[in-house]
């Protein structure tokens, strides 16, 4: 990031499960389809094609039953410690359609997602999301509150994962 260039939105969470297993949670349908979204989201849809240049195609339920897609694709994958991708809206055959038709008032853009999993000892796990929007944009829609409340559902999906072990 340059000097000029806004603060892109940045969520942390640290979790007391091995990286391997933060990782597993973040990248298997199984896992994905028990956290994609914010607090009383579901996700009943949830393709992986997990490598560069793969896609992935997410179904995301509102509590009141509004769906909505989201499209994208990796760009770059480095085992148990990076993923970066890129994500836009889509209809249900992960087809790319501009926010506007969403209703959103964003501008397509091609920007990246990126993922870091840091490996933190005994056990501890810390995970690092950079989303595309810029921190204060994140904010005012309320998307930085959203991907807290995601990672607080990824934290119970861990949580499960470490006990069935």
């Amino acid at each position: 990031m340059t000097k000029n260039e806004p603060e892109r939105m940045v969520v942390t969470r640290i979790f007391d499960a091995p990286r391997e297993l933060v990782w597993k949670a973040w990248t298997d349908p199984k896992y994905v389809m028990q956290w994609w979204g914010p607090k009383g989201f579901t996700a009943p849809v949830c393709q992986i094609d997990f490598r560069v240049g793969g896609k992935f195609l997410f179904c995301m339920r509102t509590p009141d039953g509004q769906v909505g897609w989201n499209g994208g694709e990796y760009h770059e994958i480095v085992l148990h410690e990076k993923i970066v991708s890129s994500m836009y809206f889509s209809d249900e055959e992960g087809n790319r359609l501009e926010p506007a038709q969403y209703g959103s008032e964003h501008e397509s853009i091609d920007a990246y997602d990126v993922v870091l999993f840091e490996d933190l000892g005994n056990g501890r796990t810390k995970l690092t999301f950079i989303g595309n929007e810029t921190m204060q944009n994140a904010i005012q829609s309320g998307q930085f509150e959203g991907w807290k409340e995601t990672l607080d559902k990824v934290a119970v999906v861990v949580a499960g994962m470490t006990q069935a072990k």
